[in-house]
């Protein structure tokens, strides 16, 4: 695998992008030698690993980030009834539980959520619509816990408003 990546950055102007669980682990880095031989480890020396943590609601500031991300999906829904605040101030709670926080199974829940939206005409998209779509096992898995904690408002996911201070 090395020889071939190698050779597509040689010959095309690209940038590769390689999107995995834990790849590391699996020796991706390390041409699967997982660290014995880290001279024949060129695929590490060429590339730059970036992670992507999940969100999380136990700060202000990854209340705000969440809300943020619902915002800028927002303005990508393509529907016909949507409206400002659609996600981020009337699902927000319930996309968190729904998809604990993990930005592929929100992408995997508004997406069949778009669709089913299309195909039934809603063209809209809201709490009732969304249950009857399912998500990806380990978010419906890790729902309930944190679905009862968002519902008895011992935790939210929406950030305190910003107080207005006079300059």
């Amino acid at each position: 695998m090395s020889n071939h990546l190698k050779w597509i950055a040689n010959e095309f102007p690209v940038t590769l992008l390689m999107v995995g669980v834990e790849l590391a682990k699996k020796g991706l880095f390390g041409e699967g030698t997982n660290g014995r031989d880290t001279a024949l480890a060129q695929t590490g020396r060429r590339t730059t690993r970036l992670g992507l943590r999940p969100f999380t609601i136990d700060t202000e500031a990854g209340r705000r980030e969440w809300r943020q991300m619902l915002l800028a999906l927002e303005q990508r829904v393509v529907l016909t009834d949507k409206h400002p605040g659609m996600l981020a101030d009337e699902l927000s709670d319930y996309l968190f539980a729904r998809s604990t926080g993990h930005i592929g199974s929100l992408m995997t829940l508004i997406n069949r959520s778009c669709q089913r939206a299309v195909r039934t005409g809603a063209e809209r998209l809201d709490q009732e619509l969304m249950d009857r779509v399912k998500n990806d096992e380990a978010s419906e898995a890790a729902r309930l816990e944190l679905q009862a904690a968002l519902e008895k408002k011992r935790l939210t996911s929406r950030p305190r408003p910003r107080s207005r201070r006079s300059a």
